[in-house]
């Protein structure tokens, strides 16, 4: 199939915008609980609905009354916290635009969102990200920054300011913009060069939610409840929290992931989203527990189990053998990952990259259905999505009501409908490359099925041709490596080379559990486990496993362990957790010349 549409389920007033959501819920009967902080005891405490419309309209206030007008773009710097939301609506409130900026950004990456955006103001959670964001603006000489204000108490500040401000002033504001008119400008993190502003619209955020809800009903809902630890700067968490809202759900938040299992546990959430690397993580992690303390065999047996479970109830039958079986291990293994995540945890929402067949079937197997989808920055997160009654592992589901896709010529994944952007902020040049007959060309390489079901193949930049012509697609021999709890990052690459090789690092946090199963010492430091011949021969059996599913043209012939692994602090991840290939190849060109100039590995 080249092309599956679904036609919009909900259709949305013209003259609606976000805040529409928050004035929908406030004026519910049922007032629902739309957020819970933790207080000084530890105990969760229920935000409700009318609470967080009071509170934004006193923010909103408060920033009319610094000058934010109508159009305005204010910043917001800050890890994923209550208070990253809460200045969110403030900003439509007041008839701003938002422009997120990840709390780990430099001076520089800070300078360029704000400068390229022309904001007018900016939030800062700490007294350390309010000195990184003033150090940009004097740096840059961003004169049009006047107001930096800092999250939790110096929101005080704004609430004060704006006692002078009346409602109808306000109202005037809040209803000022209309579905077309932009909601937020994200700047992609960016693999390579500066990042581009995305313009979303309200229409894309109100009327992506109200669409997805008619497909995700069972999971978002008045009575669910779920944790946000991904950047709400990314547009994957920002996405959810809005529909959230829409749907009256409720959200807590975990501004630092050590936090977060103990989180998990306390607040209890009924769905939870991750990008692949954390379910990897946490399937790495639970096998690893059960290698260390001696029950490797059983975990291993639990795992097949599991996913021999869920290919059976896809496939609509179960039989009684499996069924019993299932529900030992159940008692044995996975009611306790369950108990991990809180124990309420029934479905989990996938994006961000390839989760893979494998630990969708396990997960799905242990009684935690994760819903894998796809989508983009410029797509608003969501074109497309597996929901629980349309469902095919495997793949990353049908389009959403409301969106479009349509498979290129050459394999590339086109999209269309209420998800995609605007265009690129002042980029009307980079806009027009990227539409093609109105189509969104997402860069993407896939296909789909009779059903509609979309699966990606690849990145259409990162495909490798090696010198003999052969197309290679990195990402089927990097998921199956990156799998192993040995691994935490690979990077295959080939491009103009005579055969394929691939960069490898190890999971500092695994390794020690490792070495003391293969009988070598704890001690061993990351770089000496690089030149250890039972690591790499561990890691070269991996690569055999993963080339049996390619042809021998594009199977990896040699490899490096790198020393160190690739992080967003080193420079090698973007904050939504995806490798920057370009730089790796950069940093490490000396480590790739020695590989392609050392005799072939069999």
């Amino acid at each position: 199939m080249r092309e599956f549409s679904v036609p919009p389920l909900v259709n949305v007033a013209p003259e609606t915008n976000i805040t529409d959501l928050v004035i929908r819920q406030a004026a519910n009967p049922s007032n629902p609980a739309l957020f819970a902080t933790l207080d000084t005891a530890g105990q969760w405490q229920d935000i409700r609905a009318v609470e967080f419309l009071q509170d934004v309209s006193a923010l909103a206030k408060g920033l009319i009354a610094n000058g934010v007008e109508p159009g305005d773009r204010v910043g917001i710097m800050s890890r994923t916290r209550y208070d990253w939301s809460l200045v969110d609506f403030a900003i439509w409130f007041a008839g701003g635009i938002s422009v997120p900026i990840y709390e780990t950004s430099s001076p520089s990456q800070v300078a360029w969102n704000l400068g390229d955006s022309g904001a007018v103001a900016a939030f800062a959670e700490s007294a350390h990200h309010e000195d990184v964001i003033r150090r940009a603006v004097t740096a840059e000489g961003l004169e049009a920054v006047t107001n930096v204000w800092q999250l939790g108490d110096g929101l005080d500040v704004l609430r004060n300011a704006g006692t002078g401000v009346s409602d109808e002033e306000l109202e005037s504001r809040r209803s000022h913009a209309v579905l077309s008119d932009v909601a937020t400008i994200i700047y992609t993190s960016g693999t390579t060069g500066r990042p581009k502003g995305c313009e979303l619209t309200h229409g894309n955020f109100v009327e992506l939610s109200e669409n997805a809800l008619a497909s995700l009903g069972d999971v978002v809902n008045e009575n669910a409840k779920t944790i946000m630890f991904l950047p709400l700067a990314h547009v994957f968490a920002r996405f959810i929290s809005v529909l959230a809202v829409a749907a009256g759900a409720q959200v807590a938040h975990t501004p630092d992931i050590k936090n977060l299992l103990a989180d998990l546990q306390s607040f209890q959430p009924s769905f939870i989203l991750a990008v692949p690397r954390v379910f990897e993580k946490v399937f790495n992690s639970a096998l690893t527990k059960a290698e260390d303390g001696g029950k490797g065999a059983i975990f291993h047996r639990a795992v097949d189990t599991a996913i021999a479970y869920s290919k059976a109830r896809q496939a609509g039958s179960v039989g009684i053998a499996l069924k019993l079986k299932h529900a030992i291990f159940d008692r044995l293994v996975y009611g306790k990952l369950r108990a991990a995540m809180g124990g309420n945890v029934h479905h989990a929402v996938s994006g961000g990259g390839p989760l893979g067949e494998r630990l969708g079937h396990f997960f799905h197997g242990i009684g935690l259905q994760i819903l894998e989808g796809y989508g983009l920055t410029e797509t608003t997160a969501p074109i497309s999505v597996n929901t629980p009654s349309l469902i095919k592992i495997g793949t990353v589901g049908a389009p959403l009501p409301g969106n479009a896709v349509k498979i290129a010529e050459d394999g590339e994944i086109l999209a269309k409908g209420v998800c995609v952007m605007k265009g690129y902020y002042k980029r009307e040049d980079l806009s027009a490359d990227t539409f093609v007959d109105g189509w969104f060309r997402t860069g993407d390489i896939g296909e789909l099925d009779e059903q509609g079901f979309l699966k990606i193949t690849g990145r259409k930049k990162e495909i490798i041709v090696t010198a003999s012509g052969k197309n290679v697609v990195p990402a089927l021999l990097e998921d199956q490596i990156r799998a192993d709890a040995l691994v935490s990052q690979v990077l295959v690459i080939g491009d103009n080379r005579p055969f394929v090789g691939a960069l490898v690092t190890l999971d500092e946090e695994a390794l020690p559990g490792w070495l003391e199963r293969h009988g070598l010492p704890t001690s061993t430091s990351v770089e000496d486990a690089t030149e250890n011949a039972t690591v790499r021969a561990a890691v070269q059996e991996l690569i055999n496993r993963a080339n049996q599913s390619v042809s021998q043209a594009e199977a990896i012939k040699s490899f490096r362990i790198i020393p160190s692994d690739f992080t967003e602090a080193s420079g090698h991840l973007t904050p939504s957790l995806k490798v920057k290939r370009a730089q790796v190849l950069k940093d490490f060109d000396a480590v790739i010349e020695e590989m392609y100039s050392a005799p072939k590995a069999s």
